[in-house]
This record gives structure tokens, sequence and C-alpha cells, in this order.
């Protein structure tokens, strides 16, 4: 958990989630961007500097040359949950969340700020930008989704620096050492 900007940042719960989208996020655009790093499981840099060509019909392109490691890029669907944030949110052509300086983008600071903001509202710490990606990440592979395919939506090179995000739960591992036996 993220202590004075230490730290990874919290995994959410869907209580938690649902508290910060309907009351802690007070905007169409707040929604949005977070809701991208939630449903894409990407980095809050990587939304920022997403152009409103981006989306196409139910995808979204993550191009390579804003990605951490600049090596791929990567095209992830939009599902309802998402789509419905994006819709609620009006764009104009550009970058899909502008800056307060004419052609760039919002910074990371200001979504920082933003966030933060939200979580004093509902009273919610720990939490970080990054935190909706490591609970995408760690939604995933509570549901079963194999490691290589949560390779292929995050983005990672090396599935040791996958692992680093994913959160395992006590029940998990009470029911992995439950199946042990003979």
């Amino acid at each position: 958990m993220k202590v004075n900007g230490n730290g990874q940042g919290k995994v959410l719960t869907q209580e938690e989630l649902r508290q910060l989208f309907t009351e802690g996020l007070v905007t169409p655009r707040d929604r949005a961007i977070f809701g991208i790093c939630l449903f894409a499981g990407c980095r809050v840099s990587e939304v920022l500097a997403l152009q409103t060509t981006d989306i196409k019909g139910e995808t979204l392109t993550l191009r390579k040359s804003t990605t951490k490691g600049k090596l791929k890029t990567r095209v992830v669907d939009i599902q309802p949950g998402l789509a419905r944030l994006l819709q609620a949110y009006s764009v104009k052509p550009g970058f899909l969340f502008p800056g307060g300086r004419p052609g760039q983008p919002m910074t990371r600071f200001m979504a920082d700020k933003i966030l933060k903001k939200a979580c004093e509202r509902i009273g919610l710490v720990g939490v970080s930008t990054h935190s909706f990606r490591r609970t995408a990440l760690t939604q995933m592979s509570s549901a079963g989704i194999p490691l290589r395919h949560i390779q292929e939506i995050s983005g990672h090179n090396d599935l040791g620096t996958l692992q680093r995000y994913l959160e395992v739960s006590p029940d998990q591992r009470r029911k992995a050492v439950s199946v042990i036996g003979f």
C-alpha cells in the first residue's frame, strides 16, 4: 500500500471501486481517465497520451511510442463498463484528455491531484494512479485468466515483472494448499 507516495498502490476491492466511481470521481472526464486505467489495465501516462483517434469502434490502441518500454503497440477491447464511461464523456479531436496548454495532454501531476481529491472525498487511503492497473491485473489473475493472456494485455515483456503486480488473497493461498495431498 502507498504511504506518503512510497510503496505499491493498493489493490482496490469491488466496493472501493464502486464508491470511487460513483462518489469520489465527480466528472465524466475523471471517471473516463481512471476507467481506462482499470478496464484496459494500463498506466495513467498511457491514458493521458491517448488521442481521440486511438478509440476505434470497440477497441482502444495504446501506441508503442506512448508505452513505458516503447516496444509494442497494444490493442485492448473496450468492454461495456468502459464503453459507458466513454459515452458519458464528450471529446473533441486531439488528445482524449487535453491539458491546460493548447495541443498538450493533461499532466500526470493533474491526474494524481484528481485521484487524491476523489479518495479524500470517500476516505480511501493507499491509492495511487497505479492502483487501477494492479487491480485489473489482480482481478484477471483471480478469475483464472492465464498469465500469458494477462501479459499480452498489460504489455509486460517479463512474467516476473507481471507477477509483482498481482496480489494473492488469504483465501487463494488456502485454496492452493487444499489441493495438495494423496
